[in-house]
């Protein structure tokens, strides 16, 4: 592991040179490139590099505690030190080994956001119009910015089905793992009897594709515009603005009609649209890998149900990591990281456990 941080540490200094180099500045596309390049390395040699000066600080206390001129308090504040400093050591040790495990490449992407209510009728509706509200005070929270594409409500608060866009470095690895079956447990506000009713909702995120990454071509997509709509289907302008892309050879559609102008609403389904081709190309190969496992460790299917929101209770479980928070009022306001930290917590262990056989 220390022969590989050696490395890394080397190729940054090597970079932090480059970077500086007048005619690297001026070629900006080569400059900004080294530039994220550094700045994917950085976290990792911040860490190493604190690592490395504990290691000096150790040495230190170690040869003042051979020194025999030294008194007994100067000695025992040496051993202290020692102890705490073994502790660090130990904890940076685990903290490297973290930061050198695979990267998913799609974690600094932007999140493409798709919720649809499931069984439970008008109910379901109502829970998937909260989901959307819930990521939305959650990305708030996290600096990330917001942007609804395409909404189907019922015109009493709840949502059928919306795409909503987040936008922020990171946003998709703390979301990615918000994919799956939600479900609810409460009383409905038009249940009289008080009976507790359970919904669902399903929660999909796409990582936001890049150019670079998949090739569409325009003669591949059907384009057809029609006017965009709003509660109970009365218009909010009189022009063909909302458009609807169809990619014939794989059937995906997308739709859009934010925006006042159908340029725009075109170029915001196009990157839509890509990234939900990308997301099911992602889906096929992760589909012939556990198929791969399956007979080893289960199907592991993310379609499953995946977390239970029960109000009468206050309770959050998230059933893939067996985690439970009485903080239903928090976490549906989109402070959600109490579980999200323990899903990325949970996924590196399992990464560390492959790592080590």
């Amino acid at each position: 592991m220390f022969k590989k941080l050696d490395f890394i540490l080397q190729k940054y200094d090597e970079l932090s040179m480059m970077v500086a180099d007048p005619e690297v500045i001026a070629d900006q596309s080569r400059w900004q490139k080294l530039m994220r390049e550094m700045g994917d390395m950085e976290p990792v040699v911040k860490k190493y590099k604190e690592y490395k000066k504990a290691e000096e600080d150790k040495k230190s206390a170690l040869e003042l505690l051979d020194d025999s001129s030294i008194d007994d308090e100067m000695r025992e504040m040496a051993k202290m030190e020692l102890s705490e400093l073994n502790e660090s050591l130990e904890r940076l040790t685990e903290e490297l080994k973290i930061e050198l495990l695979p990267k998913d490449p799609n974690d600094d992407k932007n999140v493409i956001l798709e919720v649809r209510a499931g069984t439970g009728g008008e109910e379901a509706a109502l829970f998937g119009s909260d989901l959307l509200r819930m990521y939305q005070r959650y990305a708030e929270r996290h600096g990330y910015k917001t942007q609804i594409t395409s909404m189907n409500d019922t015109g009493i608060g709840g949502v059928k089905e919306a795409v909503m866009r987040i936008v922020g470095k990171g946003a998709y690895s703390r979301l990615k793992f918000e994919s799956g079956v939600h479900r609810v447990q409460r009383v409905p506000e038009t249940e009289s009897a008080g009976r507790i009713h359970t919904s669902a909702a399903t929660i999909a995120i796409m990582p936001e594709v890049e150019d670079v990454e998949i090739d569409l071509k325009w003669e591949d997509i059907r384009v057809d515009t029609y006017r965009a709509s709003g509660h109970g289907g009365q218009y909010i302008n009189m022009t063909d603005s909302a458009v609807r892309l169809t990619h014939i050879p794989t059937g995906v559609v997308v739709q859009c009609q934010d925006e006042k102008s159908q340029l725009k609403n075109k170029e915001k389904a196009f990157v839509e649209l890509k990234s939900r081709i990308y997301a099911a190309m992602l889906q096929k190969q992760h589909d012939e890998q556990a198929a791969e496992r399956k007979s080893l460790v289960g199907s592991g299917d993310r379609s499953e149900r995946i977390r239970t929101y029960n109000f009468p209770q206050g309770r959050v479980t998230d059933h893939r990591i067996s985690y439970t928070m009485y903080k239903l009022d928090d976490f549906i306001d989109g402070d959600m990281d109490e579980i999200i930290d323990a899903l990325i917590t949970s996924e590196q262990a399992e990464k560390m456990k492959n790592i080590n056989g």
